[in-house]
């Protein structure tokens, strides 16, 4: 048995966009996979039919759609000329047809925007949804001469960010100051456009009537700061029309969509749980909700894992049900909800369902079982194997196996999770590294993380759980505002004695702990509280709440709501949960990872963190990414992803390991 090495994840293929044929027979996806060589990913699309195979090579094949039982349409840039159109500023997209019994892709038509989304409607119109900025919207109508001096302004346009809107940027997007999502029709015949959405509507949750005929969305519209709470919306695809069909600010939309002859809406109030509340059934009637079912429970996914890349559908409407992942405990499961409102269980093996479709007489899903990763299942008994995309990645390697520790703090019973180290012997000491996850709305389950099993190859215990303020037990169970830090640093700090006097053999003086975004909080919210842990690694982290409220993306209305308080009428209060607050009792070597574009958790609280504790003589690295943003450890470029896990390795090992 071989240790699992830090640049393994280099051989991971990762499993998005699961859909299946018109007729139910053939599943495609997308596999993605780390390039060391690019320092990027290769993206392309594979069928299941009988056999896995590979359909595209061009490697930047990330979405698709079935046109029909047997073609495939994908957006990619291919040709030298459109490159060229789209690195001197035009907007483009270019699509390509190809079969699935195989055969090289043939373009079939371009679109002078910026496609996000698209369906077919029939053998000539597309529904498309499109971003734009409104400083240059009608780029497409203008002719070629107007075209080319809005162009040259575009360029002289880049030298500076002109902010005038709310949130100006956004984790992932950069800067999308007048940066909205439009509706619009596309004829491929005559090339024309309708669209059917107004200008400075920003939309989004789309879902297309089975029937072709209209369209169900949320949406808001503004000119300075969106409504969290968008409207719904609906499109009438031959006439071009679109009615409210409710208004914005009454509930926080999730999902819309059509169930059967009803419409079906995902929706909650915000008034018992603020902003994490999780959303009830509802059914829209003649403009009003009206409860279907009640709901306690996340709808999607919040298993976490640093092995996937892509999205995919966690929802359809099969047979008189509307089946949905939700995250339960520790895993996410599949679930059916009926007309009637009763809501039942479908699948609930351990682990996390990433992306589902229907399949055969059945559901198909990319999931994580078995502490395995990411393979296509059948969701039949404990799962169907249907692909074998990863079976050699993690042949011969040592994994391990995941031990379960349910206790009580507090008189609420929480569930954690132990790797015990590679070539384990009772009768040595061991290192160990607490890891915390991000949210705080997210849960640990048995899935397979990568940076874990390589500590645990590196010889470290791994120990991590699921405190008070995660997701998966509900809306009391997810609601710390105002608690951070308390709480939540008790269940950890609890967990970590329990831990230890299960594991005799872990040193308690060799502890180190690292966590990211809400981990990486805690983790300076631990460093100033306790003295523990011999090395701490902060990830992303949040150390001022006050600043916080007007650098991140979500900061108006995220920290006004967890720290149940506002930064002109609650000043100490935002102060009190700051880590920054308590940074000069900090004493434990801290290595700080940042990536200077994210704008969730933004550098400036790295930075403040940091300086803090140089300030006090604590042993301090900060290391900053250039061009990553939040999803550095999990979607990162390759080369940043193994320098960023050395480095926490090499912290850990230095401070941890000394005395080996």
């Amino acid at each position: 048995m071989e240790k699992l090495q830090l640049k393994d994840f280099l051989n991971y293929a990762y499993i998005s966009n699961l859909k299946s044929s018109d007729d139910k027979e053939r599943l495609a996806f997308v596999v993605s996979a780390a390039n060391a060589d690019t320092n990027g990913y290769d993206q392309n699309i594979y069928v299941l039919d009988q056999e896995v195979r590979q359909l595209t090579s061009g490697n930047h094949e990330a979405g698709f759609i079935w046109e029909d039982n047997d073609h495939l349409l994908f957006k990619a840039m291919r040709d030298e000329a459109d490159k060229k159109k789209t690195a001197d500023g035009e907007e483009l997209s270019v699509f390509y047809r190809i079969s699935t019994h195989g055969g090289e892709a043939v373009k079939a038509f371009e679109v002078p925007y910026t496609v996000t989304a698209y369906e077919k409607l029939d053998a000539d119109r597309y529904l498309m949804c499109v971003n734009y900025n409104l400083n240059y919207s009608m780029m497409a109508e203008l002719n070629d001469e107007e075209k080319q001096k809005l162009l040259k302004q575009k360029k002289a346009d880049q030298a500076v960010e002109v902010v005038d809107e709310l949130p100006f940027y956004f984790n992932g997007a950069g800067f999308i100051n007048k940066t909205r999502s439009r509706l619009m029709l596309y004829s491929v015949s005559d090339q024309s456009v309708k669209w059917l959405t107004p200008l400075h509507m920003d939309v989004s949750g789309i879902n297309l009537h089975p029937q072709k005929n209209k369209v169900l969305f949320s949406a808001v519209t503004y000119l300075v700061q969106p409504n969290l709470q968008a409207g719904i919306y609906c499109a009438d695809l031959n006439d071009q029309t679109m009615e409210e069909l409710y208004p914005e600010g009454r509930h926080d939309i999730a999902q819309v969509c059509f169930f059967d002859d009803e419409i079906l809406v995902l929706a909650a109030g915000n008034d018992r749980y603020g902003l994490n509340e999780n959303p009830e059934f509802y059914l829209l009637k003649e403009g009003n909700l009206e409860l279907l079912a009640h709901n306690e429970d996340a709808v999607g996914s919040s298993v976490g894992s640093d092995c996937r890349y892509g999205g995919g559908k966690m929802s359809f409407v099969k047979n008189g049900k509307f089946y949905f992942v939700t995250t339960r405990r520790n895993a996410s499961h599949l679930y059916s909800l009926d007309h009637e409102g009763n809501i039942e269980p479908v699948f609930t093996e351990e682990g996390s369902l990433d992306c589902i479709a229907e399949y055969q007489d059945g559901i198909a899903a990319a999931a994580m079982l078995q502490g395995k990763l990411q393979e296509v299942y059948m969701l039949k008994d404990a799962g169907i194997q249907l692909s074998a995309l990863n079976e050699k990645a993690l042949k011969g390697k040592y994994v391990a196996d995941y031990e379960k520790i349910t206790f009580e703090n507090d008189g609420v019973d929480l569930d954690g999770w132990v790797l015990k180290p590679y070539d384990y012997d009772p009768n040595k000491k061991y290192p160990a590294i607490l890891d915390i996850h991000g949210g705080p709305k997210t849960v640990y389950g048995e899935v397979f993380y990568h940076e874990m099993q390589v500590w645990a190859s590196e010889g470290y215990f791994v120990f991590f759980m699921n405190p008070r303020g995660g997701d998966g037990r509900g809306n009391a169970f997810a609601d710390i505002r105002g608690k951070y830090g308390t709480i939540d640093y008790d269940d950890l700090m609890k967990f970590t004695d329990v831990v230890l006097e299960k594991y005799p053999a872990i040193d308690p003086a060799r502890l180190g702990e690292t966590g990211g975004s809400y981990g990486g909080f805690m983790s300076n919210w631990i460093i100033g509280h306790t003295d523990r842990f011999a090395a701490v690694a902060s990830q992303r982290s949040i150390a001022n709440w006050v600043g916080f409220n007007g650098t991140s993306d979500i900061g108006p209305h995220f920290s006004k709501d967890q720290c149940a308080g506002d930064v002109w009428e609650d000043m100490e209060k935002l102060w009190w949960h700051s880590p920054l607050k308590y940074a000069d009792k900090a004493k434990t070597p801290t290595l700080f990872i940042h990536s200077d574009e994210d704008y969730r958790c933004p550098i400036s609280e790295g930075y403040q963190m940091a300086s803090a504790l140089m300030q006090h003589g604590v042993p301090t690295r900060l290391v900053v990414f250039h061009g990553e943003n939040h999803e550095l450890s999990r979607g990162g470029k390759p080369l940043n992803r193994i320098r960023r896990l050395e480095e926490i390795t090499n912290w850990m090992d230095k401070y941890c390991k000394g005395s080996e």
